[in-house]
């Protein structure tokens, strides 16, 4: 299918004003934007504009609430508990890691849970948030929407990719950042690669019966036919990280787990997220901590490579590399184009305004 390119600036203007046309506040709007273009920008189409057909659905359906903001549900100072409302995750996310952020800083660490946020998108860019501050972070996510995921062994989804997400500072260097859902391939690519009209590689996917395919389909069956599932990554271990992430993230911090009595949604993708943020200075010490992960860092990437393999790789690295590539032009898929133009009328047509159909803003 036919790609399409647009600038960043462009994107990030049409964003913008595609949320305040629907009744975003001005920061509401600009923070949803920053996150779904930087997602792009990274190179993880899953989690950027491609996001706004569901998100405008969860919207018209009034599944996904604007303007709203976190509330404290429970505070003891390093261990704080939020509440998002079903707010843009966008920004509840960004409030939420803001306080965090604060709390490390002045007390070394903060264990915060947030819960029943509207899908907070890229984790990254929130351990990237943390790391910006010098602050390490581990991330628990787990998603309450259509369970896409079977365990271990099963033959039907009952949970979702449930990213686990690690960031470091490192002194003088750019940060190493995990980021991985803890399936075998994020739903979101699964639907780029639908979108396009492209397979995916095998031993990603389950047919609705159950059995292994390549057919992106199978996870956007039409009506009431049933739906296949995303494989866990690492099989057994993807799996048992993927509870974790449920456990940690959702349970223990009083969300919603991706139970079938909690799929009362029907276009909504519900995020609870525990995240640790704390001080690495307040440990071994700044000096000590930097020095010792850069030599880390040299003497992993000194290793001989591989045939065909260019250099030693970094967690976060294709992530900036990717941002250089892009950085003059984001390439949306022709599928993904219409999608977002159907998008951007509809919020006109419920808001009464014009709103700019992004096809104007593409050029082959």
């Amino acid at each position: 299918m036919t790609a399409h390119v647009i600038s960043p600036p462009a994107l990030h203007r049409w964003v913008t004003a595609l949320w305040t046309a629907a009744g975003s506040s001005p920061r509401e709007a600009e923070l949803t934007a920053d996150h779904l273009v930087d997602a792009n920008l990274t190179g993880h189409d899953s989690h950027g504009v491609g996001m706004i057909p569901r998100y405008v659905n969860a919207w018209l359906a009034g599944e996904l609430r604007l303007n709203e903001h976190v509330s404290v549900a429970k505070d003891a100072g390093t261990l704080l508990t939020l509440d998002g409302h079903r707010g843009m995750g966008q920004v509840v996310a960004h409030e939420a890691m803001t306080i965090a952020i604060d709390r490390a800083q002045r007390d070394g660490v903060c264990v915060l849970g947030l819960r029943h946020a509207h899908h907070i998108g890229r984790i990254g860019h929130w351990a990237e948030q943390a790391a910006a501050a010098g602050l390490v972070s581990v991330h628990f996510v787990n998603g309450v929407s259509k369970p896409w995921v079977a365990p271990h062994g099963g033959r039907q989804g009952r949970f979702n990719t449930n990213p686990f997400t690690v960031g470091i500072p490192v002194p003088g260097r750019e940060p190493i950042v995990l980021d991985f859902a803890t399936s075998a391939i994020a739903q979101g690519k699964v639907r780029v690669a639908f979108s396009k009209g492209e397979t995916v590689a095998p031993g990603l996917l389950l047919d609705a019966a159950g059995e292994p395919t390549q057919e992106p389909g199978v996870m956007f069956p039409t009506g009431a036919a049933p739906a296949g599932a995303l494989l866990p990554m690492g099989a057994h271990k993807g799996y048992a990280l993927a509870m974790v992430c449920e456990v940690l993230g959702a349970a223990l911090i009083g969300g919603d787990t991706g139970r079938d009595a909690h799929l009362t949604l029907r276009h909504a993708i519900v995020n609870n997220m525990l995240a640790l943020v704390f001080d690495p200075a307040r440990m071994a010490g700044a000096p000590m901590f930097g020095d010792e992960v850069a030599a880390f860092v040299d003497w992993v990437r000194s290793s001989p490579r591989r045939p065909g393999v260019d250099a030693i790789l970094m967690p976060g690295d294709p992530e900036r590399a990717s941002r250089a590539a892009r950085a003059k032009g984001i390439p949306v898929d022709g599928g993904t184009l219409a999608a977002l133009d159907d998008a951007a009328a509809r919020v006109g047509r419920e808001r009464g305004v014009a709103v700019a159909a992004p096809s104007t803003l593409a050029s082959p």
